[in-house]
């Protein structure tokens, strides 16, 4: 009888030594040591593609599936199978990215990556000294960062150039245009390889496009371009635009098994958990305490959304008052200043200790949190695209993740807009949140006594939301997301106030202005002794006048009335400038829609359905949810358990 036939085993087409054309040795130890034990599925797709072939390729992949490996690769393999290394002060590779923070993350990891390339690696002391850099006999690696906003100026930046001569610019948009205006900077046919647009759809948007058509212009038409992002199919219509030559779309999508067996689509990672939380706005900030507090394991890393700058800046003086033991706070906004946000950015990556990281959308995109556990959205995103990309902040690279939305009992027709648009969440099923009526007023009341022992804080608080209530009416979803909606009251607890600020939008509120607060305005400090020195010097003086009587009293009545009024609007005249903003907006929306092409003008009308269809469908599910037992299957949301954090 004949022995059975041996059978190899078959090798994993993920596996790094699988790959066609086959990567380096000293790449499978860089990948190895980086914690990539296989290729994901964007770096197996592309790397054929991108390293081995001649094709232009445009990438979509979820959010933190490894796209900066899958493009660095490839590039850093171009550059390495030349004959010649790369002249001075010639470019083989660009790379143009939306944020400085997200270049100098991409810089970072070239720079991990081409330590253990020994030829390039004897050159990164150079790279750091004044001393120019030696020639190379064979090709080697010379990445330099450039990035607006930084310590850097252009002028250092050319002088840079000069020294260690880079053949790869990382870059954002405006400083790259101008360090390739320079005539020391060559992007000849014969040297240049590659160039790369991360976050592709942001890149093409109204504010980019000027520069990189500069950029573009300054680029040998014969080339390589990769366009990655993990919505990079908005921007299909631009890809002319920016030069590619019959690409090749790659989508990693992740697919996920529904009760009843149906496959569906997802546009984020198998990983991520995404639910959301029906709350009044009121219970909103007590709800995340208690997330905080009952989640097991406790989150390590965690990142909480608010739609604008000021309420970044006024709640994180009021978050450290409420988040449990053990939590640091670190806030990160686009209008601080360079140093501040590397400083903040830095500190929450490096944390030893659990860290919420209190933002805006800077940090929804682009830039790369390892080992994210929770992401909390307080405010929903004006911008629906913006949701998914500030959930994929948590559950990258495979590794779990939990992303929790607050919504508002007036906003859940967002649940059925965003699962129209495969992106769907559930109710949150662990942990369970209870929040009674008395906690959310003793909440209130630790805000307010934080807000009384500082006045400035009051004029955060007042300025914070007025910027919230301009930010919410400018939402997309504008037929959602509706102002008058707002529970005013509620709102001003929510938010600590001490009073509701004077503003168009409070004109036909009729209830306490005051919140029921009582206080002594003339007594209330600033903790600050010379902005309250000012504060009662001009009290005084108004005092004095009213005491002496005339004309300047009179004026000093005015001038406070005039600073009692709202931030965003004074009486009349601003009713008036009001009204006439609001005409030449209207008339701004007529010529933007006549200047709509014919597919764009299919795309707001498919919107404009599509917002009917979730409006009729919610009709019909609350008349039906009405009518059926109230406890009938309430809170399962058809999604699986939390299981905890890796």
């Amino acid at each position: 009888m004949m022995a059975p036939e041996a059978t190899t085993p078959k090798k994993d087409p993920r596996a790094w030594d699988a790959l066609t054309p086959p990567l380096a040795e000293w790449i499978l130890d860089a990948v190895s040591s980086m914690g990539f034990a296989r290729a994901t599925p964007v770096q197996a797709s592309v790397w054929p593609l991108f390293g081995g072939g001649n094709k232009d390729v445009v990438v979509e992949a979820v959010t933190g599936s490894g796209k900066t490996l899958s493009f660095l690769l490839p590039l850093v393999h171009r550059i390495l199978r030349q004959d010649e290394p790369t002249k001075r002060h010639h470019v083989a590779s660009i790379v143009v990215a939306p944020t400085k923070e997200l270049a100098g993350q991409i810089h970072g990891a070239l720079m991990s990556l081409i330590a253990f390339h020994p030829a390039s690696s004897e050159l990164l002391p150079f790279l750091s000294g004044e001393e120019k850099r030696p020639e190379t006999s064979s090709p080697v690696v010379v990445p330099q960062l450039l990035s607006g906003g930084s310590t850097t100026t252009t002028a250092q930046d050319l002088s840079f150039f000069l020294r260690a001569s880079p053949n790869i610019l990382i870059s954002t948009p405006g400083r790259l245009v101008e360090l390739l205006s320079s005539p020391h900077v060559h992007c000849p046919q014969s040297s240049f390889e590659v160039l790369v647009l991360d976050e592709a759809d942001r890149l093409l948007d109204l504010g980019f496009k000027a520069d990189l058509q500069k950029i573009l212009s300054r680029l040998p038409k014969q080339r390589r371009t990769g366009l990655f992002s993990a919505s990079v199919s908005e921007a299909v219509g631009e890809i002319i635009r920016v030069g590619l030559r019959n690409p090749v779309k790659i989508a990693v999508k992740v697919k996920s098994l529904k009760t009843g067996g149906i496959i569906e689509e997802r546009r984020t990672p198998a990983s991520l958990q995404m639910s959301y939380l029906s709350t009044p706005a009121s219970h909103k900030l007590p709800s995340l305490v208690q997330l905080l507090e009952k989640l097991d394991p406790r989150p390590q890393k965690s990142i909480v959304f608010l739609s604008t700058c000021a309420a970044v800046d006024y709640f994180s003086h009021i978050l450290p008052v409420l988040l449990p033991e053990g939590f640091d706070l670190v806030p990160l906004h686009g209008k601080f200043d360079a140093k501040v946000r590397e400083k903040n950015f830095s500190k929450f990556l490096t944390s030893a200790q659990p860290s919420v990281l209190l933002t805006t959308d800077v940090a929804a995109r682009g830039l790369d949190f390892p080992q994210v556990d929770l992401v909390v959205q307080i405010d929903p995103p004006s911008d629906p695209k913006s949701f998914l990309h500030r959930c994929g902040r948590a559950g990258r690279a495979g590794r779990r993740g939990l992303s929790v939305i607050f919504l508002q009992p007036s906003e859940e027709d967002y649940i059925p807009f965003l699962d129209v648009r495969k992106t769907p969440i559930a109710p949150l099923p662990y942990p369970r949140i209870i929040i009674a009526d008395s906690e959310a007023r003793e909440t209130a009341e630790r805000i307010r006594e934080a807000v009384r022992a500082d006045r400035a804080l009051h004029d955060k608080a007042q300025k914070a939301f007025v910027s919230w209530v301009r930010s919410y009416s400018k939402h997309t979803a504008s037929s959602i997301f509706r102002v008058g909606d707002q529970d005013w009251t509620d709102l001003g607890h929510a938010w600590g106030l001490l009073r509701l600020p004077k503003m168009p939008e409070l004109k036909k509120f009729t209830g306490d202005k005051f919140l029921g607060v009582e206080m002594d305005w003339d007594t209330y400090a600033y903790a600050k002794k010379d902005r309250e020195n000012q504060r009662l010097a001009a009290l005084q003086k108004y005092l004095e006048e009213k005491e002496a009587g005339g004309d300047s009293t009179e004026a000093h009545h005015a001038k406070k009335r005039r600073n009692a009024e709202a931030w965003s609007g004074k009486h009349e005249k601003e009713d008036l400038r009001s009204q006439r903003r609001d005409k030449k907006k209207r008339k701004r929306e007529a010529e933007r829609k006549q200047g709509l092409n014919e597919e764009e003008k299919a795309k707001e009308r498919d919107l404009e359905s599509l917002l009917e269809e979730v409006r009729r469908r919610n009709k019909e599910k609350y008349a039906a949810a009405a009518a059926a037992d109230a406890d009938a299957g309430k809170g399962d949301g058809g999604g699986d358990e939390f299981m905890g954090f890796d």
